[in-house]
């Protein structure tokens, strides 16, 4: 086992985390996290940030503003979660992975230290704290910071950012975050920072009182992304590449947009994303409109986002999508309606500690399904699973491994068929 797999394997299985254990990793305060920020010396002072937080996403939104940013000149930090295929992929500069051994002195010198110290951080909070002292001795110039879960106890919300993003809200995490929208988005909204403006990506009835009360309290100025901009979708380019055109007020202020995510809901994220560049150039920032366009059209290429309507192949159609909560999964069927095919294949696992019959309740019946379980220990098992969706009027079987269902789909499907990966983040992980 080299360093590198010793590391992981604590970060994985000695600390506390969430997407092995799910709600038990979950820490109600930030104190672990202030004790690693006060010992690190505050690392986060040392570069601007781009604070983002939403139900649905935040990850796209996150990845889109670092690709602008670094096409701008910027030194640009990203951090997000989950990974999907390395760790390294939460801590990132200018697209680049941190390096297996700076992960692993890393976590050694805290090891050494916290003899002493006597912190026990969940997994969370000791990538959050590796992520904020990596950017500071990388010298970034900017970093744009995903909140994990939540956003007013998140390991992240110790930062003050130059903008605040709250995307969108809708029902995930309901056991930590609360059982109503409105509830999920007062936790959200705990990222509104004193005087620093704040952009909501979607306009809902439940949610805007909320938001409004937060941002009036703490004098930020407040923008309804979607209020200010709209994005009329127009089509999609021979080079795969979404095009849309950008209105502002009525007027076009973004003709021919295009973007190289595929996933039809970016029309949702694209609005908040260049009202948050406006907000950066205002802040001072030197972001021109070529810069923007340039930045959007090589956003998975810049950044190596992955997961978000990823099409793995064609003859059948083959796509992954991390969409795992109603919102999510609705938007995903929605494409796969819009999509030319024959039959649908849709490999699906959940976790076993989220309510899962609204969901399957969404799913079309007339698909095949291939019922699996992701390698956590809080995948939901594919018999349960398969039993449950049953009574839902779904029809397929139950497979004891990702792999052995990808390939069970890919042996029966035809050429005009399409096989669907969704439903959790760690099936989609082990299919890539």
């Amino acid at each position: 086992m080299d360093s590198f797999e010793g590391t992981l394997d604590y970060l994985y299985n000695k600390l506390p985390m969430f997407q092995r254990i799910g709600p038990a990793a979950y820490k109600n305060s930030l104190e672990n996290t202030q004790k690693l920020d006060i010992l690190y010396r505050h690392p986060h002072r040392n570069f601007k940030t781009v604070h983002v937080a939403g139900t649905n996403g935040k990850g796209s939104v996150s990845h889109m503003i670092a690709s602008v940013l670094q096409t701008a000149g910027y030194k640009t930090g990203l951090y997000t979660s989950p990974h999907l295929k390395d760790f390294r992929e939460r801590i990132k500069v200018d697209g680049a992975m941190i390096s297996r051994e700076d992960v692993a002195d890393w976590v050694e010198k805290f090891r050494k230290y916290n003899s002493q110290w006597k912190i026990e951080p969940s997994f969370f909070e000791l990538t959050a704290a590796m992520a904020f002292d990596y950017f500071s001795q990388e010298d970034v110039d900017v970093a744009v910071i995903e909140v994990g879960l939540g956003g007013r106890l998140d390991s992240t919300n110790i930062i003050t950012p130059e903008a605040s993003i709250i995307t969108n809200i809708s029902y995930d995490h309901t056991a930590l975050l609360g059982g109503t929208l409105e509830k999920i988005a007062a936790e959200k909204a705990g990222i509104i920072k004193k005087n620093i403006p704040v952009v909501i990506g979607q306009t809902q009835e439940e949610t805007t009182p909320v938001f409004s009360a937060r941002a009036q309290e703490m004098s930020a100025p407040l923008y309804f992304a979607d209020s200010v901009f709209s994005a009329g979708y127009s089509m999609t380019g021979i080079d795969g590449k979404q095009i849309f055109n950008i209105r502002k007020g009525g007027e076009l202020v973004y003709p021919e947009l295009k973007i190289d995510l595929a996933g039809l809901y970016q029309q949702k994220n694209i609005c908040p994303v260049l009202k948050a560049c406006e907000i950066l150039a205002e802040k001072g920032f030197l972001i021109s409109k070529e810069q923007i366009y340039e930045g959007l059209s090589s956003v998975a290429e810049k950044t190596g986002l992955m997961g978000r309507w990823q099409i793995l192949g064609h003859n059948p159609l083959i796509v992954c999508d991390t969409g795992h909560n109603e919102d999510g999964i609705k938007s995903v069927l929605e494409q796969v309606k819009q999509t030319p095919h024959k039959k649908l294949h849709f490999i699906y696992g959940a976790v076993n500690d989220k309510d899962i019959s609204k969901i399957l309740q969404m799913l079309p019946k007339d698909a095949q399904y291939y019922f699996t379980r992701a390698r956590i220990p809080r995948a939901l098992d594919e018999h349960l699973l398969s039993k449950e969706a049953e009574s839902f009027g779904l029809k397929g079987k139950a497979f004891p491994s990702v792999s052995e269902a990808f390939e069970a789909a890919k042996a029966a499907a035809g050429a005009n068929d399409f096989i669907l990966v969704s439903g959790s983040t760690f099936v989609v992980a082990e299919v890539l």
